[in-house]
């Protein structure tokens, strides 16, 4: 279906007023770039505010959003740390009406918290995010009561920089089109990946702002609105272009984060997800529960009891060391499945990504390395702390 099933066209319809939120860190490199490409957008600008949560910025982040005509809140904790926070922060400001007149010089804020009171959806995006012109209105095609929850198309600016951007921006590319516009023809529902996703403002009053503070904030999100009946939509139509890490130790720590997130989510939704896929036989659940199932988990059981029974005498060790070569033998034939995904994916997308053919079939033959290094980055989120830190954006 990846491979033959078109991205779903949707008419056109009327604006709807959208507010685009954006939490930033020290993003005064980047987030210029955003804020001018929503400024440039085939959309109303009447019906398009943006407001951006400068969280616990030592640089001139808020000064740069002011000045292109951006809504700003400020926010300082050295304890909460993380996008989510800063998420919950910026709304409940909006939805609660707490404006400064220091920080909104230009609007009087009576009629700033009107405003805001007639957003009919909110617009999650990353501070190193540039949009396609049309992108909201794309987005806005695709929202209706029935899709109350929308994720677009995530491509990568930084996709040729090395094996490791284009590592993470080829998984990113076949989430979109072989993962996410298959569940979107079929019917079932797609997961947020992150940023570039809209939801009603009926969800936002349902959680009471944002109450989702994980790890992996955006697979929290899409757990618990699955477990509402919300089904997120896919717009395959709407692009937007990120930015990805280019050394492996910023990579390492942001895969240990999501590995992290990962279990988190499962213990908090997985039996959630597993019980509602056998009493409404939704397939959501099945599908998302396999997602974020912790299979190194298992794996890492499987090798324990192997050993206890080499230990009680059940089995010969010279029985797991065949057992072990299985398994070396079954990681080769996976790289080289991982290798087939990555040439379908650039054989499918190749128009769309920024890179010559020499570089794409470099980045084909090292996608199972980058893929196969989350094996020790799994592992070691298990017993590991992860705390949130942000990544440094520079393009």
């Amino acid at each position: 279906m990846g491979w033959f099933g078109k991205p779903l066209v949707y008419p056109d319809i009327p604006p709807r007023r959208i507010c685009a939120i954006i939490s930033a860190r020290n993003e005064s490199a980047v987030i210029g770039n955003l804020i001018d490409s929503l400024n440039s957008q085939e959309y109303d600008k009447d019906f398009l505010d943006v407001w951006v949560c400068a969280d616990n910025c030592t640089d001139s982040t808020a000064q740069i959003c002011r000045d292109k005509g951006a809504y700003v809140v400020e926010r300082f904790n050295q304890e909460m740390i993380g996008k989510g926070y800063a998420l919950s922060y910026l709304f409940n400001n909006i939805r609660k009406g707490l404006f400064g007149e220091s920080e909104f010089t230009s609007s009087n804020p009576a009629e700033l918290a009107k405003r805001t009171a007639q957003y009919e959806a909110f617009l999650v995006l990353d501070a190193d995010n540039i949009l396609e012109p049309d992108y909201v209105k794309e987005m806005n095609k695709v929202f209706s009561d029935s899709n109350r929850v929308v994720t677009s198309y995530r491509n990568s600016k930084n996709f040729n920089s090395n094996w490791i951007s284009s590592g993470s921006a080829l998984w990113f590319v076949r989430e979109s089109r072989l993962l996410n516009n298959s569940r979107s023809i079929f019917g079932a529902s797609c997961h947020v990946g992150g940023t570039g996703f809209m939801f009603a403002r009926s969800i936002m009053e349902r959680n009471d702002g944002w109450k989702h503070h994980l790890l992996t904030e955006d697979l929290e999100f899409t757990m618990d609105c699955v477990l509402h009946g919300d089904k997120v939509a896919y717009c395959g139509t709407a692009v937007l272009y990120d930015e990805q890490p280019v050394t492996f130790s910023q990579s390492w720590r942001q895969r240990l984060r999501w590995s992290k997130g990962f279990l988190q989510v499962f213990s908090h939704y997985g039996p959630k997800l597993i019980r509602q896929a056998f009493s409404r036989g939704d397939f959501s659940c099945v599908d998302l529960t396999i997602l974020i199932f912790p299979w190194i988990l298992i794996s890492i059981i499987r090798i324990l009891i192997g050993l206890l029974y080499v230990l009680l005498g059940f089995v010969s060790f010279g029985s797991q060391l065949n057992s072990v070569s299985q398994s070396v033998f079954t990681m080769v034939l996976g790289s080289l499945f991982l290798m087939c995904i990555a040439a379908l994916t650039v054989l499918i997308e190749g128009k769309k990504i920024g890179a010559s053919r020499l570089e794409l079939l470099g980045y084909v033959i090292s996608f199972p390395l980058f893929i196969l290094s989350y094996i020790p980055i799994s592992f070691y989120a298990i017993f590991s702390k992860v705390e949130w830190k942000p990544i440094e954006h520079g393009n």
